[in-house]
């Protein structure tokens, strides 16, 4: 989104057009890989505003999400919600479900939000996108990037100081050597070495 606003119209025409060709949507991110299991899902506000800024609308938010998700078949294995954005990894069945879900929760948030804040038809998200998940230290990584989330944004010095995360779930039922051992099979040692391109 950030980078598109740089271009000049005749780039941005240039874009929409090479997109299309694709079989893309003109601005949206394609949806291209429909038919596996699991999902690394994220979702942020609009111009990365906090507008989950305070623990009760990141608790809102997540209540949320297992309220639509779960009748959808849609299974929440892991999640943290920040101020401005939020991953989930989701078991799935039906793909074409998340559009609709992800439309119902932003919409009603955004509406109670503007309310809350006197505002009208603020934009408060952006569109979310997902990421097929590929082998199991796909999965892993994904999860430990989940929870290491809070600690890479500055928003806890320790992913067991932010209280909208999984962690917490994962410590309570595997336990905190559990939790290490993922981490150090699985380490993601920092975001550019590629932890999100195994096969």
């Amino acid at each position: 989104m950030y980078e598109y606003r740089k271009l000049t119209a005749e780039e941005k025409a240039e874009l929409v057009k090479q997109r299309l060709s694709r079989g893309y949507p003109p601005h949206s991110p394609p949806h291209t890989v429909r038919d596996r299991p699991f999902y690394l899902l994220t979702a942020a506000c609009y111009e990365h505003k906090c507008h989950l800024h305070s623990e009760s609308r990141r608790q809102q938010l997540l209540d949320m999400l297992f309220e639509k998700f779960i009748p959808n078949d849609v299974e929440i294995l892991a999640w943290v919600i920040l101020p401005n954005h939020y991953h989930l990894l989701v078991h799935i069945v039906n793909f074409d479900v998340l559009g609709n879900l992800f439309r119902s929760i932003h919409g009603a948030t955004s509406r109670q939000w503007n309310l809350e804040e006197n505002l009208r038809q603020r934009k408060v998200w952006y569109r979310y996108s997902d990421r097929a998940i590929r082998s199991q230290r796909h999965y892993y990584n994904s999860l430990n990037y989940i929870h290491y989330n809070c600690v890479k944004h500055g928003w806890a010095q320790s992913p067991y100081d932010w209280v909208h995360s999984s962690v917490h779930w994962y410590l309570q039922e595997y336990g905190r050597q559990w939790l290490r051992d993922c981490w150090v099979e699985y380490s993601l040692q920092d975001d550019d070495n590629g932890w999100d391109e195994y096969e």
